[in-house]
């Protein structure tokens, strides 16, 4: 093992995630909020299952990673589509920007 290779602890609380088909995204100048909802039909309100704060870095890194990630899964499994029919203000991701 290298000695400067970080270890992280996955709790068990934290190990099964939430679902969310909803993020919502805002920023300000030192910092981008995600907010990950979870929308199901016959309850509202919609529920934020966890919100994440970044540093504008951090978040390109992410974006740069979610990028390097979705184009080895569609390697191995095929473009993603996205429905341009789906309503917009009801997509499972929007991003509305904004202040955070």
């Amino acid at each position: 093992m290298e000695e400067n290779q970080m270890q992280i602890n996955l709790p068990p609380e934290v190990a099964g995630g939430v679902y969310s088909n909803l993020a919502i995204i805002a920023h300000s100048p030192s910092e981008f909020v995600i907010d990950f909802v979870s929308v199901m039909p016959q309850v509202k309100p919609a529920q934020v299952r966890s919100r994440v704060i970044l540093t504008p870095e951090n978040t390109k890194k992410l974006l740069l990673a979610l990028q390097d990630n979705i184009r080895k899964y569609e390697q191995q499994f095929g473009k993603i589509d996205i429905n341009p029919n789906f309503p917009s203000n009801t997509a499972p991701m929007s991003f509305g920007g904004g202040e955070a």
